[in-house]
């Protein structure tokens, strides 16, 4: 299988402009490559850490990333996917942000002669003339093609305003500036990208004419990553003093059962043939795949011995033998109304909240789990049998118990 082939398979390729090249430039380490990041936290999600992964992959196959940081295009704000403009940051802000973004990438990005560049598109946009860019770049690009973007459409009603509607040419000026000081030959983003990317290889090809070899490709990196990025209680960081190393594993050990497979595929390293030969598990097979996600990404982000921590700490607090650990609080035949108890009675019994109001307010806000799993309905009940060989009852990041019926 050859790299190209080992992307479409992991479920990462959505478009592409000329697969027969992009095939043969990436199979064959003669692509250099950029994929953007705006600083718009002080810190990298895991929606970033897709595209991460993908560098990585590349890299290792002899192709040359060159990450983007937005520097620049973060002052104006993409519009892509978003309902509202962003709030703007203030230059030192950003700048800031830059630097968590460059400390957090070299634990992922191979850095050096030859190797991997970074760059900062503050270094070139900032310095443009206004009035030079509409003549040498503006004049490449049509409004009605431009507002005809999903990018665009999607903010038309609400009010599209024009700082942002300058995105598109600053990100496709990116391009232009990429290909022509370091040979930069191909671009690769999430599928909310496309109409910018599209920007770029036009505007390559019309200054520099039709030979020049401009390629995109887009994966499912924002698309996805986005979704994986968002949690009930926020964005889940790989800054570990954002998110601590064992919040982050829990957070893979509980994907959906659905969403298991799909994610080993595009963000694990893996061989291709162990993860196939997953396809058929079911039940709880799932359990032990989430336990392979989890643990091989906590290793990538955050090194093999706080994966070693955050596996042997999820161990002991659900189940795996270290009971001895875990405080304990017991239930008696009284607690029980026709053999059963509520999660709310459980929550207040156990001494996790103080009151069922408080209890509610926990289940309802998604920080409740019970052996791992989280609990979204109030009215949700245990029995006495299950409650004979006892479950972990968690309450937020810290609080826990083992609830056993006496």
């Amino acid at each position: 299988m050859t790299l190209y082939e080992e992307l479409i398979a992991r479920g990462l390729v959505a478009q592409v402009t000329d697969e027969a090249h992009i095939s043969d430039m990436i199979n064959n380490g003669k692509a250099t490559f950029y994929i953007g990041f705006d600083p718009t936290a002080d810190s990298l999600h895991v929606g970033h850490f897709m595209a991460l992964c993908l560098m990585k992959r590349l890299q290792m196959a002899g192709n040359k990333p060159v990450v983007l940081i937005g520097g620049g295009t973060a002052m104006i704000g993409d519009p892509s996917g978003r309902t509202d403009m962003r709030s703007m940051m203030t230059r030192e802000t950003i700048q800031h942000n830059c630097d968590c973004f460059k400390k957090q990438m070299e634990r992922f990005i191979e850095f050096g002669e030859g190797k991997a560049i970074m760059v900062n598109n503050a270094d070139w946009l900032l310095d443009l003339n206004y009035v030079e860019v509409l003549r040498e770049v503006g004049a490449c690009f049509s409004v009605n093609n431009m507002l005809r973007a999903e990018c665009y459409k999607q903010r038309m009603e609400k009010g599209l305003s024009f700082l942002e509607f300058n995105y598109m040419i600053m990100q496709s000026y990116d391009f232009y500036y990429l290909y022509q000081k370091y040979g930069c030959n191909m671009q690769f983003g999430g599928n909310d990208q496309w109409s910018n990317m599209l920007g770029g290889t036009e505007l390559i090809r019309r200054k520099l004419g039709k030979d020049a070899h401009a390629m995109t490709i887009t994966l499912l990196l924002n698309s996805e990553g986005k979704k994986m990025g968002k949690t009930a209680s926020g964005a889940v960081w790989l800054d570990p003093a954002k998110t601590t190393p064992y919040d982050f594993y829990q957070y893979w050990r509980n994907v959906e059962d659905a969403d298991v497979l799909k994610c080993i595929r595009m963000l694990t390293f893996l061989p291709m043939e162990q993860i196939e030969a997953m396809d058929s598990w079911e039940g709880s097979q799932l359990n032990t795949a989430k336990e392979i996600l989890a643990y091989e990404l906590t290793k990538l982000v955050h090194g093999e011995e706080e994966a070693n921590k955050a596996q042997a700490s999820a161990k002991a607090l659900f189940g795996a033998g270290a009971d001895a650990d875990i405080p304990t609080a017991e239930l008696a035949e009284s607690d029980l109304i026709d053999g059963a108890i509520d999660i709310l009675s459980i929550l207040v019994k156990a001494g996790l909240v103080p009151s069922k109001s408080e209890a509610r307010r926990a289940v309802e806000q998604g920080g409740v789990t019970v052996e791992g799993e989280k609990v979204t309905d109030i009215k949700a009940t245990y029995t006495a049998d299950t409650l004979k060989n006892g479950i972990v009852v968690r309450r937020g990041k810290k609080a826990f118990k083992k609830v056993v019926l006496n």
